[in-house]
């Protein structure tokens, strides 16, 4: 029986929403989501305020949740490398994410740097990360195309894999972004980086439209990932998107299609229920 990884995303799920989501809710949603069996929540971000207000009580959120009875452990984004310092003082944090974008375009977008500095900030990410017992999980954001035209193909993917495997990245998530990719796409991707890079774990953080998730999750898992990035209901997603019906990888979609492969997500259905139910109050105000 296969284990399959599944990192549920909350941040993802409410930093596009403007109207500011009391931290209370928050950390009564953040809670309810430990007690599932997620591999890895991803709690938050330190960022600044002015770019996403949402995640500006990130560092009290992780003040008041209760990790004594999980396993579960926390992943924070990082943009630049005061939020990684600042990230790698709260011992609840596991992991370091961090957004790098093989086009140019979104990563100024994103981080307000080239592709060049992003390479240098995340060296010195990682090796902070090192000194303070955390681990760097890269986001290989655009990784199937971008709507900007800037190149995008197999090599340059594979080109990015080479160079973040020799920085010493060991946890590698190819990101659809803007919901650019195809079942082709996927499992070209996976099933040449995968057994090319045995010391990298790869992951997919997927988003989709309702009616593709199914041939996305089955591509990518059958071609060997079993590290897999959700939100409930898909809430979220990439404000660029242009589609408006592109949203997060459901969580519900992926731990029944994992239920029907007989892979164990060791997530316990009860508590996800009372998690689905609490997140449908945050997000369907």
């Amino acid at each position: 029986m296969d284990n399959i990884k599944l990192i549920e995303c909350p941040r993802d799920a409410m930093q596009g929403i403007k109207t500011f989501i009391p931290t209370q809710e928050k950390v009564q949603y953040i809670q309810s989501l430990l007690r599932c069996g997620f591999d890895t929540i991803d709690v938050g971000s330190f960022v600044s305020p002015k770019a996403i207000p949402q995640m500006a009580d990130t560092k009290e959120v992780l003040a008041q949740l209760d990790l004594s009875s999980t396993k579960s452990k926390l992943l924070a984004i990082v943009a630049n490398l005061r939020g990684a310092q600042d990230a790698v003082t709260h011992p609840e944090i596991d992991y370091l994410g961090y957004p790098f974008s093989i086009s140019e375009n979104f990563q100024m977008r994103n981080t307000h740097k080239t592709i060049h500095e992003s390479v240098e900030l995340l060296k010195e990410i990682l090796a902070l990360a090192t000194k303070n017992n955390k681990e760097v999980v890269a986001y290989l954001s655009m990784g199937f195309g971008n709507p900007y035209g800037d190149p995008w193909n197999v090599e340059i993917v594979g080109k990015w894999t080479e160079k973040l495997s020799q920085m010493g990245v060991k946890i590698l998530s190819l990101s659809d972004t803007v919901g650019t990719s195809d079942a082709k796409s996927i499992t070209y991707l996976f099933s040449n980086l995968i057994p090319q890079y045995p010391e990298i774990e790869f992951g997919a953080h997927l988003h989709t439209t309702p009616t593709s998730w199914y041939e996305k999750v089955h591509a990518a898992y059958q071609a060997g990932c079993k590290r897999f990035d959700g939100a409930i209901q898909g809430f979220g997603g990439c404000p660029m998107a242009k589609d408006e019906l592109t949203g997060n990888m459901p969580t519900e979609k992926l731990v029944s299609y994992f239920t029907s492969q007989k892979a164990d997500t060791n997530v316990k259905m009860g508590s996800f229920e009372a998690s689905y139910n609490e997140a449908l109050k945050v997000f369907m105000k």
